[in-house]
Parts: C-alpha cells; structure tokens; sequence
C-alpha cells in the first residue's frame, strides 16, 4: 500500500475512514463518535486491531472464515494463479483450469445429484441468480405463469434488490421499495419468539404447512419455488424444529414447487456435514453457495444445479442471459480449491461433526443457567442465546434490541466479536477453535451477560 502504515495511528485510520468510507449496514452519525475498530491483521481465530489488542472473533467474519485466518496455502496459490493468469472472463465460450477443476470438486462434495455450478461472487449474487433462473426454467417448460417465489419473514438471503426481496426483513424493504413483484412471504419457524406455549414439533408442522395454504392461495400454477435457510443465520440463529423441513419437503413434491435451500452461511461444515441440506435432510433443486466457499478469503459465490433442472436449461433453454463479468474469476476459483481441499484433507468438518461442535454446544447450553438467558440453542458450529428479563421465562427487557444492544456492547469491550439480533446473541465461529478457546468463548460470553445483566438491573 502507499501510505506507511507503521506511521499511522488509530486516530489516524478512523479520521481517514469517516472522510471516505461508506460501510455496509451502519449508521454512520452513531458509528463516527467512538471512531472505528481498525483491524490490521488475524492469525486463527483472533483479530487484531491498529493499537495491538487480541480480539476472539466469535463470529468468522461474517459466518465464513470457516478454516480460519492466517492460512498463507491460500495466498500462495491466489498469488501463483494471478502470475499464471490473473483474469479472464467465463463467457464468449471460454473457461480456465481453476473454474472446471472447481465445478468437478463442487459435485464431489455437495450433495447427490447437484452436478452443476453457475458462478458468481456472493450469495446475493447466487440469489439473485435463483430468481433469474427459477422463473426462465419454468418459462422453458412452458410455464411462463409460475413466477411467485416463496420464502420467510425474517429471512436473510442478501442486500442487491433481488436478494433483499427473496429475504423477510422488513427494516430492509422499507428502504427502496422491497420487495420486488412476485415474492412473497411465509411465517418463520421461530419456536422461542413466537410458539414458546406450543409443543415445539406441532409449532414446526403448523409453520411448515403455511407454505402448502399459500400455494393454494397463489395457485400452484403460478409459484416457481419455496427459498429458505437450512438455520437462519442472520435472523437470529433460528433452529427449526424436527418436523418442519420434512413438511417443507412434502409440500415441494407435491405442487412441483422447485426447493432452494439456500447454504451460503450454512454450507461448509457450518452445521457438522457439509451442507445444511445434509443435516436436515433436504433434497435441494438449487443451492446458492458462497461464504465458507473460500473461507471468505477471495469473493466467490454460486449456484448448484440439480441434474434434472440443468439438463432443461443446457438443452431446451437456449441462452441464458445473466452473468457477472467476475463469474468463476481464476483466483478465487483457485482459493476455493484450496480451502474446499483443506476442510477436506485436514478433516475439519468431521472434527466440527464428532468433536468440537457437541463440545460447543454442551457448553453453550449451559449459559441457560444465567439469570439473562431464557433459551441456550445452537447446532455444529453456530449457536445463539436469547436475552430474558432476570427471573421470567421469556419476558424481554425493555424495547426489542436495547438489550442485545447493551450485551454487544460489552463483548466489543471485553474482546469478543458477537453479533446482536434484536435480543438474540449469535455466534459463528470459525470451523478450527477447539476445546481450550471453546472455553475461553464461554467465559468471555458469561462474563459479557455479567456486565448486562447489571445495566438491566441498574436501569
């Protein structure tokens, strides 16, 4: 870089970046008083900001630092790729070695019958892709009038206008007038929030059959396919009870409804198999991938294809106009081989299987012995707590999110990157922690719900 960054201060980066920089997903007035945390390196599962301090980032980055930071097989192979050839594009024809030998790796290890791969640079990206290819495969089989997709409130599937639209949050449709025409939305299978005084697996079957009554709402003529996470992440880490995805399954099969099971945060060995689909059992008919793809490392997304949807579009659909001019980019074809290999080789996602995600979570369920927490839930390598009033079941403090918003609070103070939904505490950690930082997470964690729990008191 040109400036010398051993000469500047934090105060300098963060005068520098509220000059310049427009972040994702921030309110920039709140965010410019205390200034930026300025991370200037990482080793494991531990950043490291612009004044030296050690942070435990509970979170991967943004769910997909899945083999952890540091790793310098994945800078050298970016490096020796972009000698060899640093760009070229996937359309007029063309391909390279690092794009077909990343498609063949792609059908290995994603589930049975998912053989093909369209490229892209984020699960935005992927989903946005979805859209554009459910509705042009139903006009190729004749069905031009199935064009509805289905998916949930409070679903996150990425912020370009299409993706944001497929997702279920209202705070982001509100900006731009999301969501498109033709998606719409079904309850989430939320059992804490909104069925804590039902039997958890009749709750699941009611929310699941909300998919079958708005099918026949629409017309099952007319809807292309049902999008949902495996767990929702960014919703809060929502585990979905036992019953629902097998009704969702059900339902799928008999309107013809295409199922995409969106994995760009649970794919990769998030939730202790590969994908999200496995661990539920889900028979995907595309599945939007990004995230632990590269571990995060190089931009990289895209879209796994069943066999039976691709061979319509390679031999009745005729061009298919969409693509990025980043589609299948060399280098991050190359990272991903790499890190696809290394969750492989090194067995990290059977660790995460067998090992340090049951660890994780018998640890984790033990923070519903805290006065703050009302529930204590998680699977393989994700887990979320949901913040209660002290003394009560499942009565929330004040307006939803001050809590959360305290707790995360402290855990910034304290070193650990958690992340705060409404008043959910959610963490993602990369795939690599094991049992001793396992432990130093819990402690960390407890002693941030500590802290809370004397601003509520105080308060």
């Amino acid at each position: 870089m040109s400036l010398n960054a051993e000469s500047m201060s934090t105060a300098d980066w963060q005068a520098m970046d509220a000059a310049h920089h427009l972040h994702p997903f921030t309110d920039h007035k709140a965010m410019h008083g205390p200034g930026t945390r300025v991370i200037t390196r990482a080793e494991g599962i531990y950043l490291y900001d612009s004044d030296g301090v050690e942070i435990l980032d509970a979170m991967a980055g943004l769910w997909c630092v899945n083999i952890g930071y540091g790793r310098s097989e994945l800078a050298e192979v970016a490096m020796s790729q972009m000698q060899d050839l640093p760009y070229y594009n996937t359309f007029f024809q063309s391909a390279h070695p690092p794009s077909i030998e990343l498609g063949k790796l792609l059908a290995d290890v994603t589930p049975e019958g998912l053989n093909h791969v369209f490229y892209c640079n984020s699960g935005s990206e992927a989903n946005d892709t979805v859209i554009r290819m459910v509705r042009h495969y139903w006009s190729v089989k004749d069905a031009p009038e199935r064009t509805v997709i289905i998916s949930r409130e409070n679903a996150y599937h990425g912020s370009s206008v299409g993706s944001a639209s497929l997702g279920g949050m209202a705070h982001m449709h509100r900006q731009g007038g999301l969501p498109i025409p033709d998606v719409v939305h079904i309850d989430q299978p939320f059992w804490f929030d909104e069925g804590f005084d039902q039997d958890p697996e009749e709750f699941g079957l009611a929310r699941a059959r909300q998919l079958e009554q708005k099918i026949l709402e629409i017309g099952p003529e007319k809807v292309a396919a049902f999008i949902g996470e495996p767990v929702q992440g960014a919703g809060g880490v929502i585990i979905p009870p036992s019953t629902y995805w097998p009704e969702i399954q059900r339902i799928c099969n008999e309107y013809g409804v295409l199922l995409v099971a969106d994995e760009v945060i649970c794919g990769f060995g998030r939730t202790g198999n590969w994908f999200g689909s496995e661990t539920y059992n889900i028979k995907a008919d595309l599945m939007p991938i990004a995230k632990g793809l590269s571990s995060g490392y190089l931009p990289i997304g895209g879209v796994m294809v069943r066999e039976e949807i691709a061979d319509v579009l390679i031999n009745q659909g005729g061009e298919f106009f969409h693509g990025y001019t980043y589609s299948g980019h060399p280098a991050s074809c190359a990272v991903a081989i790499r890190n696809v290999e290394i969750l492989r080789d090194e067995g990290i996602v059977d660790r995460v299987a067998t090992d340090t995600g049951p660890y994780l979570q018998e640890k984790w369920k033990e923070l519903e012995g805290h006065p703050m927490v009302g529930e204590a839930r998680g699977i393989g390598m994700l887990g979320a707590i949901e913040l209660i009033k002290p003394g009560t079941r499942n009565e929330r403090v004040g307006e939803p999110g001050v809590t959360g918003g305290l707790c995360r609070d402290h855990c910034y103070a304290n070193n650990i990157v958690m992340r705060a939904v409404r008043d959910s505490m959610v963490i993602s950690p990369p795939l690599i922690i094991d049992r001793s930082q396992i432990d130093e997470l819990i402690e960390r964690v407890w002693r941030c719900l500590d802290l809370t729990q004397k601003d509520v008191s105080s308060s």
